[in-house]
């Protein structure tokens, strides 16, 4: 019996072995990515990014029709432009660089509705905003492992200017001008991890493997390195625990995943240990923080 229920899907099944993978690779290039968007509060830029590359994908849906390699390329192009413009926008004016960008996401949302819907079907435009982690093949399999690779490598490269922002970007700026140079590289991350979770699942649900379990993580640890790991595994059991609801329950793959990591959210915020209802409610000893 528990074998059927938890194993015996991904045993039977290769399409299910591979939106599995898929998902842990997503939770292994978004999981720190979030925490990271989170801790800088930026974590709507997530949101917005997100929707950045709709128009992109759809104008290469309109060349190449559902081509991954298409759809992917347009995607990052669009967000690069999106973010660059944002930025631009909030240097030249007095618009702050959130404003800015929710006016470039609901910009952008509405063209590449449009495009989509001019060029596709209703199921094309389902495509694209909900994804389907189930339909997960094998190039896009290995695009989603290529980035969450890379995200790993360019992390580690800029870990140092990345925490010093988040703990003292003041400090940063008067001894280093590397935050500048790796806040850029920072959002080409956001990018290409939203463009890989658009391939499974879709515009509207990408962000949320990203920036739920990295809310998740700051109910159970203070940490930064505990965070991310605690954000990699609450995305990766999320992914598993939603494959197997969407398998048993017969629901849609991508909100199943995202149900169950809003879950999982929902019970840390009454039991985390750092912060949660049940522990600030908790009598103290005095003077103890």
């Amino acid at each position: 019996m528990i074998y059927d229920t938890l194993i015996g899907p991904f045993v039977d099944f290769e399409f299910m072995r591979r939106a599995l993978a898929a998902v842990i690779a997503l939770s292994l290039g978004g999981g720190p990515i979030g925490v990271f968007l989170m801790l800088r509060r930026m974590s709507l830029v997530g949101d917005a990014m997100a929707h950045a590359i709709l128009p992109g994908a759809a104008i290469g849906f309109l060349f190449a029709g559902l081509s991954l390699f298409a759809m992917a390329g347009g995607g990052l192009i669009a967000g690069f432009l999106i973010a660059v413009g944002a930025g631009l926008v909030a240097r030249v004016t007095d618009l702050k660089e959130d404003a800015s960008l929710a006016a470039f996401f609901l910009i952008s949302l509405a063209l590449g509705v449009t495009i989509v819907s001019v060029r596709g079907t209703n199921v094309d435009l389902l495509h694209f905003l909900f994804g389907s982690v189930l339909a997960v093949d094998n190039p896009t399999l290995l695009l989603v492992v290529s980035i969450a690779s890379l995200s790993l490598i360019v992390l580690a490269l800029i870990w140092r200017p990345l925490v010093l922002e988040c703990v003292d970007p003041g400090f940063l700026r008067s001894v280093s001008g590397a935050g500048g140079p790796a806040h850029i590289i920072f959002l080409g991350l956001v990018v290409m991890n939203l463009v890989g979770g658009f391939q499974a699942l879709g515009t509207l649900l990408a962000v949320g493997v990203m920036m739920l379990p990295a809310v998740t993580s700051r109910f159970w640890a203070r940490d930064i390195t505990a965070m991310i790991g605690v954000a990699v595994f609450c995305a990766a059991v999320s992914g598993y625990a939603g494959l197997l609801l969407s398998y048993h329950a017969n629901l849609p793959s991508g909100p199943a995943v995202i149900l169950v990591a809003g879950g999982i959210y929902i019970v840390s915020v009454v039991l985390g240990p750092a912060g949660g209802v049940l522990w600030r409610a908790m009598p103290r000893r005095h003077l103890e923080a």
